[in-house]
């Protein structure tokens, strides 16, 4: 499926024309073009190669998957890889959605999978009309920003659910098992969202190297902006990477301790039991000895248990065994 939109003196003009009209619109300095392909194949870019000049590996690149966050700069035009994540809230687990984009001088073309969600991009755009007279420089940064944005929010939400699991680590009674899946799944999560958000820091660097010349200076702070908020998901990942961590390693010296207090626990209350078995069966020999087949010798036994007993207990409880 294939989008276009034509910009001219940042104003829309002109939507959903054929994509043969490119390369006449791009001839007017005062025009802009957005081009939108959704699930693309060679053959329907093959078309706006020619149009635009497109380098041939930077096409290969935007109909492969796999490749990394990255911007290559071609004698024409510049090719951008990018991904916004989505991170399920029910089970911790991060999916990502390519976006690519060839950046020329007058006009911008996505490449994606219906799965990533452009008229979120479309809507960005949309709510900034007066810096679209920035032309291609205003549709890389409204692209940019929205993916950006995406990247912090899934670490506020990756912030929240660590803070869950650090709240469950003291539940009085805790699901250890659910404990470390969910927190194996969440470590997960933060290992692919880094491999997302790191190589960011390059890609909006090179962007503002005055020397590429790559957008319009009267933007940089807008892309200073984008920059930053890469900058903060970078540190916050990174911290969240070391605080799963933390509470892997706190759950298993929890479980460690609470495997002591049982054992305390049990150890206590088989020393307090052994008291009535030693008595019972030092009285149950078939020898005779004082106290032996009498009355006595029965209630002296039983006291000497009672004793015993509690004088464990309470010498374990006043320990903290018990």
């Amino acid at each position: 499926m294939i989008h276009t939109r034509l910009y001219r003196n940042g104003v829309v003009e002109l939507e959903d024309f054929p994509l043969a009209d490119v390369s006449d619109h791009i001839e007017d300095e005062t025009a802009t073009v957005w081009v939108d392909f959704t699930n693309p194949t060679r053959k329907d870019l093959a078309a706006l190669e020619e149009e635009l000049g497109l380098h041939r590996l930077a096409v290969e690149d935007a109909i492969n998957d796999f490749e990394r966050p990255k911007l290559d700069r071609y004698d024409t035009h510049l090719f951008l890889a990018a991904y916004a994540v989505h991170l399920d809230e029910k089970t911790g687990i991060l999916t990502n959605q390519s976006i690519k984009a060839f950046i020329t001088p007058r006009a911008l073309v996505t490449v994606h999978k219906k799965s990533f969600d452009i008229a979120a991009v479309v809507e960005r755009w949309d709510k900034e009309p007066d810096l679209a007279v920035h032309g291609v420089t205003f549709l890389l940064w409204g692209l940019l920003d929205t993916v950006v944005d995406g990247h912090f929010d899934t670490v506020q939400e990756l912030d929240a659910q660590i803070e869950g699991l650090e709240d469950s680590l003291f539940d009085p009674k805790p699901k250890s098992t659910e404990l470390q899946r969910r927190s194996f799944e969440l470590r997960k999560s933060l290992v692919l969202l880094r491999r997302v958000i790191l190589p960011m820091r390059e890609v909006v660097n090179t962007l503002m190297r005055r020397d590429l010349e790559a957008i319009d200076t009267s933007m940089g702070p807008y892309f200073q902006d984008v920059y930053d908020h890469v900058l903060r998901a970078t540190e916050w990942t990174e911290s969240l990477r070391d605080l799963v961590n933390t509470v892997l390693e706190t759950n298993i010296s929890l479980q460690g301790n609470r495997m002591n207090l049982i054992m305390k626990k049990v150890t206590s209350w088989a020393a307090i039991i052994a008291v009535p078995t030693a008595i019972t069966g030092f009285y149950g020999q078939n020898l005779p000895y004082p106290g032996f087949a009498t009355q006595w010798g029965f209630i002296f036994s039983s006291a000497l248990i009672v004793v015993g007993s509690v004088a464990l207990y309470f010498a374990f409880k006043r320990n903290d065994w018990l």
